[in-house]
């Protein structure tokens, strides 16, 4: 299984529609993410917009691709974009680079 970490900066002013937004995920998002083979997926956002991402999957771009390819992610992209500073034209989740894993405690 590989862990994938990623950081996004969320606009500073839009932090708390951020929060907001992620109290209640689309159904339909949650389950093509689950199809897609995106496990123990979590987001977690300082008070200055820092985001951090981390889940786990067995590859990590056949299941970004997997959710490219949805309907459901392409709407769900579209109302995030702009909450995010820096994604140079880029959907957030294209936008999103791992991190280097250089120390795991198993």
């Amino acid at each position: 299984m590989q862990r994938v970490c990623f950081l996004l900066q969320v606009r500073s002013e839009r932090v708390a529609e951020y929060r907001e937004r992620h109290q209640d995920v689309w159904a339909e998002m949650r389950t093509a993410l689950c199809a897609a083979g995106w496990h123990n997926y979590s987001l977690f956002l300082r008070e200055d917009g820092l985001l951090v991402g981390y889940l786990e999957t067995e590859d990590f771009e056949a299941a970004r691709a997997a959710m490219e390819a949805t309907e459901v992610n392409a709407r769900w992209q579209a109302e995030m974009a702009g909450f995010f500073e820096e994604l140079d034209g880029q959907a957030p989740d294209a936008a999103m680079r791992p991190l280097t894993e250089v120390f795991h405690l198993a």
